[in-house]
């Protein structure tokens, strides 16, 4: 059995304070919908259409996906004349789907 160790008082008030934002981003990746779009944007940016061809989403939903997404840091955009281009944000959200990919995505 894995020796436990006791957190100290200083890294517990690290956990206290990022706590709030590990939920958050726990609570987007338990969505399969916005899961799948991390998943697509991790391997480039992609405009919001070439992400719906990848995603079983009508693009309402897709909007409404990336719309939390954005306002959770997750994504970043990027404006070409028309055109809306997502990407992950770099950050814990990517390394997390990174190692997912590493466990799920067998290519």
């Amino acid at each position: 059995m894995p020796s436990q160790q006791k957190m100290s008082g200083e890294q517990l008030v690290d956990v206290q304070k990022n706590a709030d934002s590990a939920a958050s981003l726990l609570k987007n990746l338990a969505n399969p919908h916005r899961l799948l779009v991390l998943c697509v944007l991790a391997s480039k940016e992609m405009s919001v259409s070439e992400i719906n061809a990848c995603v079983d989403l009508s693009q309402s939903a897709l909007s409404q996906h990336l719309a939390r997404l954005r306002a959770d840091n997750l994504v970043i955009t990027r404006r070409d004349s028309q055109t809306i281009y997502y990407s992950i944000a770099d950050g814990p959200a990517m390394q997390l789907i990174h190692v997912l990919q590493q466990y799920y995505c067998h290519n």
